[in-house]
């Protein structure tokens, strides 16, 4: 059973998630709320497994409220909910600490998948992302490898830039679906990591 916290501050949406949630046997909504302005209390409190969290909320975006509960969580996954995929508040998201994201024409047919990848410590990410990442790569000339990335999570990225699937980088480079899962989640984490010492520098 994995237990839950929504963030989403449309009403309509949070109403049709929340009834999404709650027919599902395998998870347990904790509560759902239209701004994250207590998220801080509620990780506290609650205990959740996982984060549903909107990217844009008024009071304070996901993106700063993904920064806050890293401050005192590390590893909670976190699922962004956003209208556009190819913005730069998800490329923000993931640097601030976000774990993945979902399309929210997409939640209906994708939103347990997507959950279910999360709790398994996937990070789902599409092929406009991993252009941004290769993008920032390139602006930031002063060092070459900003994010430290091996060749091969290079390759992978690259791969996945020009939209192919997973099974497809997976044949591409002779390596399984959970290898090119595996690489994925790698490049989260040092983007969590980079943008955190840059933060702090």
């Amino acid at each position: 059973m994995h237990t839950l916290i929504l963030y989403e501050d449309n009403p309509l949406l949070r109403d049709s998630i929340q009834s999404m949630l709650l027919l599902h046997d395998g998870i347990k909504l904790l509560g759902a709320f239209e701004n994250p302005l207590e998220v801080i209390n509620h990780v506290k409190e609650y205990d959740p497994d996982l984060l549903l969290m909107d990217i844009d909320m008024p009071g304070m975006s996901g993106i700063e409220a993904v920064a806050k509960v890293r401050t005192i969580d590390r590893n909670i996954p976190i699922l962004m909910l956003t209208v556009f995929d190819d913005n730069q508040h998800v490329f923000d998201a993931i640097c601030a600490g976000a774990s993945g994201y979902l399309l929210k024409k997409h939640i209906s047919a994708k939103l347990f998948s997507a959950i279910d990848e999360v709790m398994e410590g996937g990070a789902p990410m599409s092929p406009s992302i991993a252009r941004m990442v290769l993008q920032a790569m390139q602006q930031k000339k002063i060092n070459d490898n900003p994010y430290q990335l091996t060749p091969k999570e290079k390759e992978v990225l690259t791969s996945l830039s020009k939209g192919n699937s997973y099974k497809m980088i997976g044949v591409e480079h002779a390596i399984s679906i959970d290898t090119v899962r595996s690489h994925i989640k790698k490049i989260y984490e040092k983007l969590h990591v980079h943008s955190q010492t840059e933060a702090v520098s």
